[in-house]
């Protein structure tokens, strides 16, 4: 008997009509092209993003609106529809955040949206233009700051200047005319009334700084620095006489300080007793002190000792100290660290032994590229300095068996690294390094006069016991380490040849 089109021909199964309704997925909105049911989910997704964003979108409701699965193709000369304005702030943020650092400029480029929002992810920066941070551009640009660098941008250049000095510390471009008598003339440096006004407009948009590099800063910009970034820890300080210094006694969370008083070839400021007094008296929470290119003494170095108590480390670089200073270090009741780098006389005048005094904390002594044909100097050091665990010499000049042999005083150190010591023979080495009962650990690198043919047997024995040995002291030492065990150059043994 025939059916009607509307009666079901099998009464087993369920018509559509009568099916249970199932709720539609995404999948099936988009593959049935289901056009209304699309229009109202993507007015939901930008409904529920608007409320959580602050920035406003770049399209109307009734762009929106208009969105279907019909439309066609965008032209080659046609704009794509920005999905991204359906994300909020906070989301996009997150995912531009999981990209590499590097790839945050290239972001920044595809919109203003982006734009300010890639700058949030800026931590860190380097500035050359002061003109950029006076118009309030730098902080409106990169609010999320933390470390910034200003040292390049006070200094007066043009961009397209062909002169650039470097420095072990800082590399400028400079004008020939701001050249005179082989340092910068003070035409050439940003004044101090510029320097200040800059950095009240940067602590007013990047108040949690953490470091800041600055140069010839006077002592309301130090104090307006101190005022606002109640978070800075560390400091980086250019240019700078001694009255300066009393700015950053509003620094209370100073931690780290690196004081440069005079480069070569590029400027020259003094920092004496007076600065070294004032600093320690202002910044009584320093961890961490670099010294380069001051002067001072020992009543200096006295009051750092005194006031610092929680001071660990402490750097000297090209240090122009008075005669007498070391004998200071016993006031540094914490110090733990001590390096002297770039140093032509390490005390001309360091006084009877009885008065040296001893640093009893200190574990670690380094010295780079130091001048060390003063015995006498050198001697109050390893006085001064004979708790260390650690010694350390890089490159540094007059390095012979005889100055060498004063290390002995040294009687707990645990780890030598000699690097570039071309005059210490085989035969100094082995009388000291027999008297460190605790030695554990021996670099020897580029030290020319040691050969392999003089080690003796009882220094051979002390290498067997050794936790760490790393000895190159020429190439061919080298060779035949890096060749041990292969049977390679070796009578009898393998050979390169191809085969």
């Amino acid at each position: 008997m025939p059916t009607s089109p509307e009666e079901n021909p099998n009464p087993k199964v369920k018509s559509s009509a009568t099916a249970k309704k199932r709720r539609s997925s995404l999948s099936d909105i988009w593959f049935n092209k289901d056009t209304q049911a699309l229009k109202q989910l993507v007015l939901q997704m930008r409904a529920q993003s608007v409320s959580n964003s602050t920035t406003p979108p770049s399209e109307s409701e009734s762009d929106i609106q208009s969105l279907t699965l019909e439309d066609p193709e965008p032209t080659r000369f046609s704009s794509a529809p920005d999905y991204t304005t359906l994300l909020s702030d906070k989301l996009l943020l997150s995912v531009l955040s999981k990209l590499p650092e590097q790839q945050h400029i290239s972001n920044s480029l595809v919109c203003k949206r982006w734009c300010k929002l890639s700058g949030k992810l800026v931590r860190s920066i380097k500035l050359f233009d002061w003109e950029f941070l006076e118009s309030g551009r730098l902080s409106y640009r990169f609010p999320g700051l933390i470390d910034i660098d200003l040292v390049r941008a006070f200094v007066k250049s043009r961009r397209n200047s062909g002169i650039v000095m470097s420095h072990r510390l800082i590399s400028v471009h400079l004008d020939s005319s701001s050249i005179d008598g082989g340092f910068v003339r003070k035409e050439g440096f940003l004044g101090k009334e510029v320097i200040d006004g800059g950095v009240k407009v940067l602590v007013e948009g990047c108040a949690n700084l953490r470091r800041i590099a600055l140069m010839n800063a006077s002592v309301e910009g130090l104090g307006y620095l101190g005022e606002k970034c109640e978070t800075l820890q560390e400091l980086e300080l250019h240019f700078c006489d001694d009255f300066a210094l009393k700015g950053l006694s509003g620094c209370r969370n100073l931690q780290i300080l690196k004081l440069v008083g005079c480069i070569d070839g590029l400027y020259n400021s003094m920092v004496s007793d007076i600065g070294l007094t004032i600093l320690a008296q202002g910044c009584p929470r320093l961890l961490k002190l670099e010294l380069i290119g001051c002067e001072g003494s020992y009543d200096g170095i006295k009051a750092i000792g005194q006031c610092c108590q929680m001071l660990e480390e402490l750097i000297l670089c090209d240090h122009r100290m008075d005669g007498g200073w070391l004998s200071a270090l016993s006031y540094c009741s914490n110090l733990k660290t001590l390096k002297l780098q770039c140093c032509k006389v390490l005390d001309s005048r360091p006084g009877p032994d009885e008065h040296l005094g001893s640093c009893s904390t200190l574990e670690d002594l380094h010295l780079q590229q130091c001048q060390l044909r003063d015995k006498q100097g050198v001697r109050a050091l390893f006085m001064v300095c004979g708790t260390v665990r650690e010694l350390v010499f890089g490159d540094c000049w007059g390095l012979d068996n005889t100055i060498f042999a004063s290390a002995s005083v040294c009687r707990s150190l645990k780890i030598l690294s000699l690097e570039g010591c071309s005059l210490l023979t085989t035969e100094g080495l082995d009388s000291i390094v027999q008297s460190w009962k605790e030695i554990e650990r021996l670099k020897v690198v580029s030290c020319y006069n040691i050969k392999d043919s003089e080690i003796t047997p009882e220094l051979a024995t002390l290498f067997s016991v050794l936790k760490e040995l790393k000895w190159r002291p020429d190439s061919r030492s080298f060779l035949s380490s890096g060749l041990e065990g292969t049977g390679i150059g070796q009578k009898g043994g393998r050979s390169l040849r191809r085969k």
